[in-house]
């Protein structure tokens, strides 16, 4: 049996991409910190440094986080597929709440400041992408975390979560690239065009942002990085599937 053989190691290349992953997501981090620290005043949530921090929520939320929960199931290739999962869950959530702070500093600046709210392409696409991601958090809780669902439910929702969970990550990165944008040209129109250091320092973050997304989405596409499925796991839901469905444990699958 499968009993003495040691786990599989993660295939070559996996822990290298996963590293890079975590530094770009880092120095995205910092980039924004300082652009926000060195150009826009800082951050405060009263008074006129509130906006400044929506770009911060956003870039730690909808972006860092919500990249490395896609990548737990690559990283923990060998720990209990419900914690794994646990995990997952968790990370979107904390991005969900810390988006949600973003997401009110912005608004609350606006009515301080009289600026109107919802007019522009970069919070219409930003809006979409929260109310999707906040969607597609509960819908995978429901389907994934909680009991309940069939075997075949989860095995159907399953390609579109995995396909939502992608295009959803690459929607909250164009949302940042326009956000950068907007305040670019409401903030240094005059002088953007003549590559003062606060223009190319927000491009490089723009970069930066496309760099991590590039990364992240060539380790979730890897069809031979995925996670193997451990053999208790094949067993239970071999089991499973027997007890939802009726199937014979050998056949129909």
């Amino acid at each position: 049996g499968m009993e003495g053989a040691p786990p599989p190691a993660s295939p070559a290349g996996l822990s290298a991409y996963v590293a890079v992953s975590q530094l770009l997501g880092l120095t995205l981090l910092a980039t924004t910190g300082a652009w926000l620290g060195r150009y826009r005043g800082g951050v405060a949530w009263h008074g006129h440094l509130q906006f400044n921090v929506h770009p911060l929520c956003m870039v730690l939320g909808m972006v860092f986080l919500q990249g490395d929960a896609l990548l737990v199931y690559r990283v923990f290739r060998q720990e209990a597929k419900r914690s794994t999962k646990a995990l997952h869950a968790l990370l979107h959530g904390l991005a969900l709440v810390i988006a949600l702070v973003g997401i009110v500093a912005v608004f609350e600046s606006h009515r301080a400041k009289g600026i109107p709210n919802m007019y522009s392409l970069h919070s219409w696409c930003g809006m979409a992408a929260f109310v999707l991601y906040l969607l597609q958090w509960l819908l995978g809780c429901g389907f994934f975390l909680f009991p309940g669902a069939s075997f075949s439910l989860r095995s159907r929702y399953k390609p579109q979560h995995v396909f939502f969970g992608i295009a959803l990550f690459a929607l909250s990165i164009a949302a940042c690239l326009l956000g950068i944008t907007e305040v670019l040209l409401f903030n240094i129109s005059d002088s953007y065009s003549r590559f003062v250091p606060e223009g190319v320092l927000a491009n490089t973050l723009g970069v930066l942002l496309v760099a991590f997304g590039l990364v992240v989405g060539y380790v979730l596409t890897r069809d031979d990085w995925k996670r193997p499925p451990l053999a208790e796991e094949l067993a239970l839901s071999m089991d499973f599937k027997t007890l939802t469905e009726g199937d014979s444990p050998g056949g129909g699958s």
